[in-house]
């Protein structure tokens, strides 16, 4: 039940989905994979949308070339480690919730462990490596994938439903070359909205979620285009498996 806080706290977004629906993001359990420029928009969204438990994750400490766009940090916080000044950020935006930080690197001998228990992973990371890990821990406990990223002006999101969507490796079978690609904060913004927009959806059961759709979005010249998805029966990752 929510309580008189709450139903004042979320009352323009329960004229949306009703108290039904807030109740549901009230039990909702999301994993926030990195603090950075997308966990960010992310994770500040889902917190102040009452999502009831948010366990972010992120092994880096806070540096002043973050800051452009990593807009849970400040200059006080340089040096933190990222997942507890997140942690403090997000309890000042809505104390109601439960924020869980964990400073560590996620790797194959953890991932599965620290996912465990939760409904969705958002997936807020910068390369490839670990966001394969993250796939594949998302199709073996059959947990909802929101993945997004950035380069520049251009960002893309999509959503990844085990058994049912094309899976990160299916879209990605082969990882970009590693590097360090500049990115401006307002792309990070667009891009983690749209990620926690469709978290939000997901667990409130309403519109149309970016499945088997890779959202292209083109801040240069004000664009967003979609590409058309399919699974790959032979993906290394998902192939095989179906709900």
């Amino acid at each position: 039940m929510l309580t008189e806080n709450e139903l004042k706290r979320y009352e323009r977004q329960i004229r949306i989905f009703g108290e039904a629906g807030q109740e549901r993001l009230k039990n909702a359990r999301v994993f926030i994979a990195g603090a950075g420029g997308l966990g960010s928009p992310v994770s500040i969204y889902l917190a102040a949308a009452g999502i009831g438990r948010i366990r972010i994750v992120d092994h880096e400490k806070v540096e002043l070339n973050n800051l452009n766009r990593q807009i849970l940090h400040r200059d006080e916080d340089i040096e933190k480690e990222k997942a507890a000044s997140a942690q403090e950020r997000l309890k000042k935006i809505n104390p109601d919730i439960q924020v869980e930080a964990i400073s560590e690197m996620l790797d194959e001998s953890n991932v599965l462990e620290l996912v465990e228990g939760f409904e969705a992973i958002v997936d807020g990371l910068d390369n490839f490596y670990t966001r394969y890990l993250l796939n594949r821990a998302a199709i073996s406990r059959n947990i909802a994938f929101f993945h997004g990223a950035i380069n520049g002006l251009y960002g893309q999101a999509t959503t990844i439903i085990p058994g049912k969507t094309a899976c990160l490796r299916c879209i990605f079978p082969e990882p970009p070359s590693p590097t360090t690609f500049p990115a401006l904060g307002a792309t990070c913004g667009v891009i983690g909205c749209i990620q926690a927009t469709e978290v939000i959806k997901h667990f409130v059961k309403m519109g149309s979620l970016l499945e088997n759709r890779l959202l292209l979005w083109d801040g240069l010249n004000g664009r967003i285009d979609e590409i058309e998805l399919e699974r790959n029966p032979g993906c290394i990752d998902c192939g095989g498996k179906r709900c």
